[in-house]
């Protein structure tokens, strides 16, 4: 049986979508059947996967009306054993549409169970809010993993976030856990990036990543060539951090099993 992660955070450019696709990417590279999900109407997964938007014709928008099944908004990508559920820009009229519908919280959810017998990692890249598409997201995850970037602003925000965790947990989804906390763009030349790296740990403990993703050009330069860092350059420091980061959640997931 599968594991459903959603990788949130209502904070934009936090690397997200990198994390999404790049970890998509990783667990395929270890041989792990992997569908992402990409939630978020600016479509940067589907995008950084080398699929035309604007070819899109079924996705995650029919998903959540439920018109079509899951498994026929599912198309391939070149990245080896990742399946991928396409965005496009209309998903942004699919929160006042599901507003007044019974349920609207539990429509992902519904669409997508069954599907954990045919993956071993279904990933959702939320939208950097904590509206109804994160909420859907949140309500069918097992787990969340949270991107926090080593900035100033890092911490400011990750309140409301758990909040919103502890509300799906007591309200929508009790067995809702955190992956984890995973520390993005870090330049350890910066005294910045260490002190939040500290900070965070001290208060967060064990539900820290020990892998840490450090700034890297090739990393920023790939989804420009519709590419996971690991089809783009498998030798650089982003692809090696999103490989360490990808062992940790198999390796993790191993003990829970």
């Amino acid at each position: 049986m599968g594991k459903i992660i959603a990788i949130a955070n209502q904070k934009g450019g936090v690397g997200k979508t990198t994390t999404t696709v790049n970890l998509a990417a990783s667990l395929g590279v270890l041989e792990k059947k992997v569908l992402l999900i990409d939630a978020d109407p600016q479509a940067n997964a589907t995008s950084g996967l080398g699929i035309d938007v604007e070819s899109i014709e079924l996705g995650t928008y029919q998903l959540l009306e439920l018109t079509k099944t899951a498994e026929e908004t599912i198309i391939e990508t070149t990245s080896p054993n990742v399946d991928l559920i396409p965005s496009h820009i209309d998903l942004v009229a699919i929160e006042i549409e599901l507003v007044d519908k019974e349920e609207r919280e539990y429509m992902m959810k519904k669409a997508i169970t069954r599907l954990k017998k045919k993956y071993d990692y279904i990933l959702i890249d939320c939208a950097p809010s904590l509206g109804l598409l994160t909420l859907n997201a949140l309500t069918s995850a097992d787990s969340v993993i949270i991107p926090i970037q080593c900035e100033y602003f890092a911490l400011e925000g990750l309140g409301k976030l758990l909040n919103t965790i502890k509300s799906v947990q007591k309200i929508h989804n009790p067995d809702l856990d955190i992956e984890g906390m995973l520390l993005t763009m870090y330049d350890s030349r910066l005294r910045l990036s260490n002190q939040v790296v500290e900070e965070v740990r001290k208060h967060f403990g064990d539900m820290v990543f020990e892998t840490i993703i450090q700034r890297n050009v090739r990393l920023s330069e790939a989804p420009s060539y519709g590419e996971s860092i690991i089809k783009y350059d498998a030798s650089s420091k982003g692809a090696a951090n999103y490989l360490n980061m990808a062992n940790e959640v198999v390796n993790k997931n191993k003990e829970i099993a």
